[in-house]
């Protein structure tokens, strides 16, 4: 019983809002010692957990190295990448964007792109690149949008396009529940067939969102670029 303070430890941490990883790192030592596990032995079962774990804590790495290539300019070479296509506007930017979010996940590819790795440092610079290459400087209001847009494109890409990769955890979850639960045989291609359709109205939907984004923001930006005139002239 008392190898069940360990928790009273993770309440009373998270209730004063102490650092989760050192309220968990304690309480697991804790419960650890008050288990009767030597010292050594506690060590040593947080090195397997973590070693075992390494694929969830992969994101230390990723994220110094991300912030790294920001530090170093990495948004001002997508911006200038961008602008080399003067046909490609950032809803057909964002378009494309989510077309190669959906096939990398229905291929299994589906840590290639993500929100850490991919929107913010690339595709989010060069669809606001794409906006102010037309119409100059983004109102923050805007600009805001942008990025709500970018965010998007990759959660449905992500959201439709997994369903057709066999062996993603939902299929193999939804075919395992399905066959014990009611005695049937049902195969994960047969579910990931099913999701094909799915997935291409989803594009067909949210990519006709995307293109009708570049008329919001024609509407929006030439009518503040008139405004921010007036002001100036009247001055």
């Amino acid at each position: 019983m008392i190898v069940l303070l360990g928790v009273l430890v993770v309440v009373l941490g998270f209730a004063t809002r102490r650092n989760p990883l050192l309220v968990v790192a304690v309480a697991g030592i804790a419960t650890g010692l008050l288990g009767g596990l030597s010292p050594g032995k506690v060590l040593a079962a947080f090195g397997t957990g973590f070693v075992g774990s390494r694929a969830v804590t992969i994101f230390a790495i990723t994220l110094p190295v991300i912030g790294l290539l920001e530090r170093y300019g990495l948004q001002e070479q997508a911006r200038n990448v961008i602008a080399r296509f003067a046909g490609l506007t950032t809803g057909r930017f964002l378009t494309l964007y989510l077309g190669l979010r959906q096939i990398g996940a229905a291929v299994g590819l589906t840590n290639v792109f993500g929100h850490a790795q991919t929107v913010r440092p690339l595709a989010v610079p060069m669809a606001e690149g794409a906006a102010e290459r037309s119409y100059g400087g983004l109102p923050e209001r805007t600009r805001e949008k942008v990025r709500s847009f970018a965010a998007s494109a990759d959660n449905v890409g992500m959201f439709f396009g997994e369903d057709v990769f066999l062996a993603v955890g939902s299929i193999l979850l939804i075919t395992g529940f399905v066959n014990t639960t009611y005695g049937t045989h049902l195969e994960p291609l047969d579910l990931a067939l099913w999701a094909i359709p799915t997935a291409v109205c989803a594009f067909v939907v949210h990519g006709w969102r995307l293109l009708r984004l570049d008329r919001h923001l024609e509407r929006e930006l030439l009518t503040a670029n008139a405004a921010t005139a007036e002001v100036e002239a009247a001055q």
